[in-house]
């Protein structure tokens, strides 16, 4: 399996332990809140749902309504399959939720992750976000060295595009330090008990410790250095 069609095999599973859905509701799910995904196709979504039903942690069911099945075979159409996640493949989400390895840290899989950090223990949440800052550290430090190399030998234009691309890493991994502290601060209230107001300021219960970036909580907009959409030249000087 590749890396890619894993990510996508973990997306489909962690959508549809939400609630069983047909292809189009998957597909515009996996394109609308998992942006990551705006490359894939039909072509490609389908073989990964007949594979997850082969490993039997999917099932296929008959749209719920009668009258759209009739319209359809009235049309000429099939009826929209649904997809249902069965016991097997709840319980391989839920272990796949539990790996905290390199892979997890990488761009477009730490988005994937980052998506149903809802649906993951706290600790393993540290040890992602954690590994996320470590691989970007390692990352911006190669960068800095390359740029420090070859900055007699840019041009104005790529010079910036370099520059560019250092600082959205550094954004991305001072909005990693605060969500780690969030975490942190949410483990501790948890420990001190009810009654010790120990959630540190700009955290909240609603939102599980989790910070509200500035930028977006007074504007509506995306928070700085959001995982899975990393600028194109971020790579480019290693």
């Amino acid at each position: 399996m590749s890396r890619r069609s894993g990510i996508l095999e973990f997306a489909v599973l962690g959508l549809l332990r939400e609630s069983p859905m047909h292809g189009y509701e998957l597909r515009k799910r996996l394109n609308t809140s998992l942006g990551i995904f705006r490359a894939f196709s039909y072509g490609t979504l389908y073989p990964c749902l007949k594979t997850l039903v082969a490993s039997g942690w999917l099932i296929e069911e008959p749209g719920s309504a009668p009258e759209d099945a009739l319209a359809a075979s009235l049309a000429g159409r099939r009826a929209k399959i649904v997809y249902r996640l069965t016991a097997d493949g709840k319980e391989h989400f839920e272990e796949l939720l539990s790996h905290t390895g390199p892979d997890a840290w990488e761009d477009e899989h730490f988005a994937a992750r980052f998506a149903f950090f809802g649906q993951t223990e706290r600790e393993v949440r540290m040890r992602v976000l954690e590994g996320r800052r470590s691989r970007l550290e390692e990352r911006l430090e190669k960068m800095r060295a390359s740029l420090a190399r070859t900055r007699e030998r840019l041009d104005d234009y790529t010079l910036e595009l370099q520059r560019h691309g250092m600082e959205s890493v550094e954004r991305e991994v001072r909005w990693l330090n605060e969500l780690i502290e969030s975490e942190r601060a949410g483990r501790d209230q948890r420990r001190s008990g009810p009654g010790n107001p120990a959630v540190q300021e700009g955290a909240s219960e609603e939102t599980d410790g989790l910070p509200q970036p500035r930028d977006a909580a007074s504007s509506g907009g995306t928070p700085p250095g959001r995982p899975g959409q990393p600028d194109p030249s971020a790579d480019s000087a290693e």
